[in-house]
């Protein structure tokens, strides 16, 4: 069988994957950078037998020396049908739709569960043929970031439909950035050269948005001094994005579905039909399912927007995303002001994952801009915080302690306490212990065990000495340890304890 040619300037990922796919009976070669696989393939191309060729490509897209993406442009050139896997530790949309635009077989970021990546490999082994699609995405900062798996699956819809006018719903929570994914599918498709036109139908009175979809001629109602032509007109050639459509009045809903079906339409107080192409996406917070249902939604309509469906994940769903996105934001917010960037400790930025974020992603970029305002000091500490995330309430047992880390420490001893009521969702001790743990790992904190594990045993065992009064028999043998043990702890934890009387 041929090798899986590996390339990635980074020795730890090559030795890892090599590893697991000897374990999977596939044999690789691996390479540190682009140059070393173009000497190689174009050795093969003038009749070196030698060595075989690559079955499968895995590739890093940033290395020194050259691009994954730029091999992966010229490695096309000489192996057209040779799948070609890009990995990048810089999870955002514009690398995953450069990736695919230029004919990656699939995208894959840093870091990977291994048994996963495998597992896309063997895809990749056995596909034997695939569309090849060559066009270029221009250079540009992100428009939009995210490493959680949800957001990536966005990334990787965007990238596949890169290539298609296909009409799109987009579906999600306000705020969570349903207009940047229509600007992106526009963006990456065949109709970017022409105009994206917004609209919010749900902010346009309804006697006025009929006029604003279709355009009117002069003397079609008081005050239609001149012809206007509306936006389905202005989007000729391009993309129309319709948001809140859950909103749009029923008669107006009869209208837009005559234009989605033929291309025609009349302006207000018109005779003659207006042709236009136009990509239409929609998006809604609200369930359409269900509007249908109550009859304020056109079943036929709901079909004919329903084409391809996008859901974009809530803030609270992508906590992950939480600091990079905090960071962007304050960077953003700086070159909008004009002053140096604000840096955020790492338990601030913990205590900002624990936030519900109601308005996501919106909400996140406001209070990264009120931070850049009103915070005093270059370091935003978890003080510096707005109100609305320090007067949330956090899970019960969370509030017992003075700190996120504590609150998760205090939570993980499963005793059956009535402290653990309600904490056993996903917005209970466990993620609160997971975002304590990731700041203190990101910062570089030492001793993150010994850090944690103290905390946990303190607030465990003021737990079980307040439910006990302070009898410490009694709270040990709640919590299952000895006496010994219990009055050890207190002392190597320095808790200022009472003696029993």
């Amino acid at each position: 069988m041929k090798p899986i040619w590996i390339v990635d300037d980074d020795p730890s990922i090559r030795f890892v994957l090599e590893k697991a796919l000897a374990r999977e009976s596939l044999p690789t070669r691996s390479f540190t950078n682009p140059r070393e696989v173009l000497e190689a393939l174009t050795a093969l191309s003038e009749g070196d037998g030698s060595v075989p060729g690559p079955q499968v490509l895995v590739s890093d897209i940033r290395m020194p020396g050259g691009s994954g993406l730029q091999l992966l442009e010229k490695v096309h050139a000489l192996q057209p049908a040779l799948p070609v896997i890009i990995m990048t530790a810089y999870s955002d949309l514009d690398s995953a739709v450069s990736a695919f635009q230029r004919g990656a077989f699939e995208y894959l970021p840093k870091p990977f569960d291994l048994p996963k990546a495998v597992e896309l490999i063997r895809r990749a082994v056995q596909e034997s043929q695939r569309e090849e699609v060559t066009q270029d995405s221009p250079t540009v900062a992100a428009e939009m970031l995210g490493q959680a798996p949800a957001m990536q699956d966005v990334f990787r819809a965007i990238g596949r439909l890169s290539q298609s006018q296909v009409t799109v719903l987009i579906t999600g929570e306000s705020g969570s950035g349903k207009e940047l994914v229509a600007r992106a599918l526009h963006k990456h498709s065949p109709c970017a050269n022409g105009p994206f036109v917004a609209i919010n139908t749900a902010a346009i009175p309804k006697d006025l948005l009929e006029s604003e979809l279709f355009g009117h001629e002069r003397g079609a109602f008081t005050g239609a001094q001149t012809q206007r032509r509306g936006r389905f007109e202005q989007a000729d050639g391009g993309t129309l994005f319709l948001d809140e459509i859950g909103d749009m009045p029923f008669d107006l809903q009869t209208r837009l579905l005559r234009v989605l079906s033929d291309g025609h339409f009349y302006r207000v107080g018109g005779h003659s039909a207006v042709k236009t192409q136009v990509r239409v996406i929609a998006a809604t917070h609200q369930n359409l399912e269900q509007r249908v249902k109550e009859g304020a939604f056109r079943e036929d309509l709901f079909h004919r927007l329903n084409v391809i469906r996008l859901r974009l994940p809530a803030l609270r769903e992508r906590t992950e995303d939480v600091p990079m996105l905090t960071r962007h934001f304050l960077q953003q917010s700086a070159r909008q002001l004009g002053v140096e960037p604000k840096r955020i400790a790492d338990a601030a930025v913990a205590r900002l994952a624990l936030f519900g974020f109601p308005g996501n992603v919106r909400q996140l970029e406001n209070i990264c801009h009120w931070l850049t305002v009103m915070a005093p000091a270059q370091v935003i500490s978890v003080q510096d915080l707005p109100p609305e995330v320090l007067d949330t309430a956090l899970p019960e047992a969370a509030l017992t302690s003075p700190s996120p880390a504590a609150s998760a420490t205090g939570l993980a001893s499963g005793s059956g306490q009535p402290a653990l009521a309600g904490a056993s969702d996903a917005s209970g001790w466990e993620q609160l212990l997971e975002a304590q743990a990731q700041a203190l790992l990101a910062g570089g904190h030492g001793e993150v065990w010994d850090t944690l594990t103290r905390r946990f045993e303190s607030r465990l065992i003021r737990t079980a000495l307040a439910c006990t009064h302070g009898r410490r028999m009694e709270a040990a043998q709640r919590l299952g340890i000895g006496r010994n043990t219990i009055t050890r702890k207190i002392q190597e934890l320095g808790l200022d304890m009472p003696d029993e009387g």
